[in-house]
């Protein structure tokens, strides 16, 4: 199995569109070599517009760039590219649906050296919220090429979060990807987890630890956070002895929020592991970050055993 970076895969995946759509632009906040747009602006200089830390006029006039027919991305960190420009993407986007795609990079806690300030928790919760907002989270570099391709065929906003680091494959190049559709990376019959980006990788290996023991764990990636398709919600908890949301994210309005929400009055039990209503901090090393928090197959384990108890 290869691993990959989302960001890497993003910015190639951009000069490879632009190739063959001459719509395409992209918009900058001085972090093109982190958000990897800089492969971009490498390849097409006059289509690359430089913003400087200015997140805000970047947002409104990528809004211009698109009214004008023009396919804008606009790109930084997670925690900037939502909460910085909140009241541009609202009133600039997506009152009007104006067709511009906004890349959260460094999503969740995977900037794990810069501490709170730079890690975006609650981006999916921020862009979930606003009326004509389509939001997606790739699972892994197969599926963050696709992604984007569904995101310059989509007529509307999109919002996308990518993960800072290398990302293990848990997709192929065959596999189609939907929007509104979660996809099982894995069958089981006994819990289903729903999960999405780098805690997918967690819940495959806890679904691996638990079949051991005799359990079988149904793996879901729920890549497409809205709109969500509820009869394949429904359809994939249905007959499980219990369900788990495993997020990187605040535990307030992202997976944990939109599962339970849509299988209310079901008899079944519900676990969500999230990050409960507090900053993320910095560490040494994304994995102790994550075990920190709970986030990993260990935690999933755990609450696995204690619904079948």
């Amino acid at each position: 199995m290869g691993k990959q970076n989302c960001r890497i895969v993003y910015g190639k995946t951009l000069v490879e569109l632009r190739s063959s759509n001459n719509r395409i632009v992209v918009l900058e906040a001085d972090l093109g070599k982190s958000t990897m747009t800089s492969l971009f602006q490498e390849a097409f200089p006059e289509r690359y517009f430089e913003m400087g830390i200015a997140e805000q006029n970047m947002v409104s006039t990528a809004a211009g760039l698109a009214i004008s027919g023009k396919i804008p991305f606009v790109n930084s960190f997670a925690v900037f590219s939502t909460g910085r420009v909140y009241d541009q993407i609202r009133q600039s986007i997506c009152i009007g649906k104006v067709n511009v795609k906004i890349m959260g990079s460094s999503c969740g806690l995977s900037d794990f050296s810069d501490g709170a300030t730079h890690q975006g928790i609650e981006d999916i919760a921020l862009m979930r919220v606003l009326p004509n907002m389509t939001v997606l989270a790739p699972v892994d570099g197969y599926e963050t090429k696709k992604a984007i391709e569904a995101a310059i065929d989509y007529e509307g906003p999109v919002y996308i979060r990518l993960n800072r680091n290398e990302i293990p494959d848990m997709t192929s190049e065959s596999d189609k990807f939907l929007i509104g559709i979660p996809s099982v990376i894995r069958q089981g019959n006994d819990l289903t987890v729903f999960a999405n980006g780098y805690m997918v990788w967690e819940a495959l290996k806890a679904a691996t630890t638990l079949e051991k023991e005799g359990i079988s764990i149904r793996v879901v990636n729920v890549s497409s956070l809205k709109p969500v398709n509820e009869n394949a919600v429904k359809d994939l908890s249905s007959g499980m002895k219990g369900i788990i949301t495993v997020e990187e994210h605040s535990i307030i309005g992202g997976i944990g929020s939109i599962i339970t929400f849509i299988l209310k009055g079901w008899s079944v039990p519900i676990e969500c592991i999230a990050i409960n209503d507090q900053f993320g901090q910095s560490a040494l090393s994304y994995e102790s970050l994550l075990g920190y928090y709970h986030l990993n197959e260990e935690e999933i384990v755990k609450r696995v055993m204690r619904i079948l108890k």
